[in-house]
């Protein structure tokens, strides 16, 4: 495992929370991975990291568990809002389409599509 000093060089934060330094990659990444069983092997393969990188993660993240796991609730609920809103956003937006009235320059473009459907 990385020492404290190491480990704390390694870990940094960032405007997107608590990130493995020259990366984009935060411990919320990993934490996804870990919370679906992945190995650490396979985590570090998957994100590109050296073994001091995923060993200094995994070091933080059970070093400092419950300020990490609070956080990634908070990170996790943010992600739902977003989703939800952009649910809510294109539903809306996917009603307006489905209800518009085609237009009439695309009658020959679709009458040549349903033309070529119905021959295969």
């Amino acid at each position: 495992m990385a020492s404290v000093s190491n480990e704390q060089s390694v870990i940094i934060r960032t405007e997107r929370g608590l990130t493995i330094a020259g990366t984009r990659i935060t411990l919320y990444d990993i934490m996804d991975h870990l919370k679906a069983q992945y190995p650490p092997r396979f985590i570090r393969d998957t994100f590109n990291l050296t073994d001091e990188q995923i060993n200094a993660a995994l070091s933080y993240i059970n070093g400092h568990h419950t300020e990490v796991e609070a956080e990634y609730q908070e990170v996790l609920q943010t992600a739902e809002e977003i989703r939800n809103y952009w649910e809510e956003r294109n539903r809306e937006h996917f009603t307006r389409i489905a209800t518009a009235l085609p237009r009439p320059s695309y009658e020959a473009v679709r009458a040549k599509l349903q033309e070529r459907r119905a021959r295969r």
